[in-house]
C-alpha cells in the first residue's frame, strides 16, 4: 500500500509533496481502510467462532451447524457476499479478531460494558442471561443461591463464568468455581456428578435440559442481570460500514419473520429482542 501510494502521489505532479492531499488519494485511503469493501473486494468475508456452543454453534454429524449458521446464512444472502467461518476454542477467537485473522466474531458473545469499549456490537441475537443447569432430581438446589459451598462450572473466557464468579462471591459459603475450554466439558462432569451445577445462559442451558430432561434440569429463576448476545467486530476506523450493513440485515431478517422460524427451530421458543443495541449492565 505504501509503494502504490507513492506512485499515485509522483503520478499527481507532487500535489501531496507540497502538503495538499490529491482527492483520488483520499478515495483510495478510504476504501482500503472499509473493513466490509475489502471484504467484498477479496470475495468473502471472513467470521471467526467456535462449534462447542450448541445451540448457537455446535458440530452434529460432522458438520459445523446451529442458529448462528442459518441466521448467519440470511444475513449473507441480504448483503450479498459469501461468510467463510473459521473455527477456534473460545479462547482464541477474540485475541484472532484482534491479530486480523477475521473481520467478525460470531461466538456469539455477551454484550458486557468491557468488550462494548473495544468492539462494535451487532444487533441481539438470542438472550444471555444467566442461569444454572443442575442434575436432574437434585434436591439440593432448588434456587440459585444454594450453590453455595458447591462446585459449579462454566466456560472459560465467558461473561456467564465472571458472573458466576460475581454471583458466588455474595453467598454465605465460597463457590468453587470450575473452569473449562468448551462447556460441553462442564455438561459431562455435571452428569457424572463431579460438579453440582453449569452456569452458562438460559437459552442455552433450556435446550439443554429440554433434550436430556433424564440428565439435566433448569435452575429458576436466572441469577444474572438481563443480557444479550450478539456478533461483533473491531472497534477501528473504517469497521463502520460493516457493523452498519450486519444490523441492517438482521433486521431486514427479524422484521419478515425469518429468524423467529429459526428460533422455533433451535430453541423451540421465540425471543423479544431489542431492535438497537442494548447499553450493557453487565
Amino acid at each position: 500500500m505504501e509503494i502504490l501510494g507513492r506512485r499515485r502521489v509522483l503520478a499527481a505532479g507532487g500535489i501531496a509533496a507540497a502538503g495538499i492531499a490529491a482527492p483520488g488519494l483520499i478515495t483510495s485511503a478510504r476504501a482500503a481502510d472499509d473493513v466490509l469493501a475489502k471484504a467484498k473486494a477479496a470475495g468473502e468475508l471472513k467470521i471467526g467462532t467456535e462449534t462447542e456452543f450448541a445451540p448457537f454453534d455446535f458440530i452434529k454429524d460432522g458438520k459445523a451447524v446451529g442458529f448462528n449458521y442459518d441466521l448467519l446464512a440470511e444475513v449473507s444472502k441480504e448483503m450479498g457476499i459469501k461468510f467463510t467461518f473459521v473455527a477456534l476454542p473460545w479462547e482464541s477467537v477474540i485475541p484472532g479478531l484482534d491479530a486480523g485473522k477475521f473481520d467478525m466474531v460470531s461466538g456469539p458473545a455477551t454484550i458486557t460494558k468491557a468488550r462494548s469499549a473495544r468492539y462494535s456490537f451487532t444487533l441481539p441475537v438470542g438472550d444471555a442471561t444467566c442461569a444454572l443447569l443442575k442434575k436432574a432430581g437434585d434436591k439440593t438446589i432448588t434456587k440459585p443461591a444454594d450453590i453455595a459451598g458447591k462446585a459449579v462450572g462454566s466456560g472459560k473466557a465467558t461473561s456467564q463464568l465472571e458472573q458466576l464468579k460475581k454471583f458466588g462471591a455474595k453467598l454465605p459459603k465460597a463457590v468453587s468455581v470450575r473452569e473449562y475450554p468448551d462447556f460441553s466439558g462442564a455438561y459431562a462432569d455435571l452428569a457424572a456428578g463431579r460438579i453440582a451445577a453449569v452456569a452458562n445462559s438460559m437459552t442455552n442451558i433450556a435446550v439443554v435440559a429440554g433434550e436430556r430432561p433424564d440428565t439435566f434440569e433448569l435452575v429458576k429463576p436466572a441469577f444474572g442481570d438481563k443480557s444479550y448476545f450478539g456478533f461483533f467486530v473491531r472497534k477501528e476506523p473504517g469497521s463502520e460500514s460493516l457493523i452498519k450493513a450486519l444490523n441492517a440485515a438482521i433486521l431486514k431478517v427479524k422484521k419478515d419473520g425469518r429468524m423467529a422460524k429459526l428460533q422455533m427451530v433451535w430453541f423451540k421458543n421465540t425471543m423479544d429482542l431489542p431492535d438497537t443495541v442494548p447499553v450493557p449492565t453487565v
